[in-house]
């Protein structure tokens, strides 16, 4: 389950929500505040990011999530390059504020194209410490790609392979990822769907057929537009009946 709120909004409440959790058998992940951007070109405004991700992660240690995910920043009025760099500075600039601890910093993939966060830039900024994990968004990068990204397994198999042979085969094995379905224009992304959807996609049939198939076990966050729970239930049995 990926946890959703301010974490300027710290209590007991927190602590709670873990401990049921935990009984429950749920492991929890912490989203970052979305107006986080590691690659913003006012210094101040990047690096106020800093504190953003150090009070995140004091709420993922008060609820027991093991990763917080972070979103990776613009590349509007700036090179891809530049954003690159500015992010990956920011990152460094990071590590030197948290030092050692256990919750890994996830790095999302995004889905409008002017966004930081193609697989290829989400791997290399995860390159800079073995903190940094890759957040894969299925259908962020197939809202970036316009479509058609995912026609079948072995387009998924890409991906994992990808990441393994970057970052190591955990990284790919235990892989955090987002899947919904995903609206988009010529721009990228522009809206969340359901499974109802028949147009836009990605199909989740051949994402399960890998999973089940190469022995994997990545920690899937449904992204649905409203209709998370029932489309998470989806997921989970049409990989029970690969399994």
């Amino acid at each position: 389950m990926d946890v959703r709120v301010s974490p300027s909004i710290l209590s007991a409440d927190f602590s709670k929500l873990g401990e049921e959790a935990q009984r429950h058998g749920i492991a929890l992940s912490f989203h970052t505040p979305y107006y986080i951007s590691l690659s913003g070109i006012d210094p101040e405004k990047r690096l106020k990011s800093i504190t953003y991700i150090k009070d995140s992660l004091h709420a993922a240690s008060l609820l027991g999530a093991d990763i917080i995910v972070i979103h990776t920043g613009s590349a509007a009025k700036i090179s891809r390059e530049e954003a690159l760099g500015l992010a990956a500075d920011t990152l460094y600039k990071t590590l030197e504020e948290i030092g050692d601890q256990p919750i890994k910093l996830g790095l999302e993939t995004m889905g409008k194209i002017n966004q930081l966060g193609t697989l290829e830039e989400v791997i290399a900024l995860c390159k800079i410490d073995p903190i940094f994990c890759p957040v894969v968004d299925w259908g962020h990068l197939n809202a970036r790609n316009v479509g058609g990204l995912f026609p079948d397994a072995d387009a998924y198999r890409r991906v994992f392979h990808s990441i393994g042979e970057a970052l190591g085969d955990s990284y790919a094995k235990d892989l955090h990822c987002h899947f919904s379905k995903i609206e988009y224009t010529p721009a990228g992304e522009k809206r969340h769907l359901t499974f109802e959807d028949s147009v836009y996609g990605p199909d989740f049939a051949p994402l399960a057929e890998v999973i089940a198939k190469d022995g994997l076990s990545p920690r899937i966050i449904c992204e649905s537009a409203g209709t998370q729970a029932e489309d998470a239930l989806a997921m989970k049995n049409t990989l029970k009946k690969l399994i």
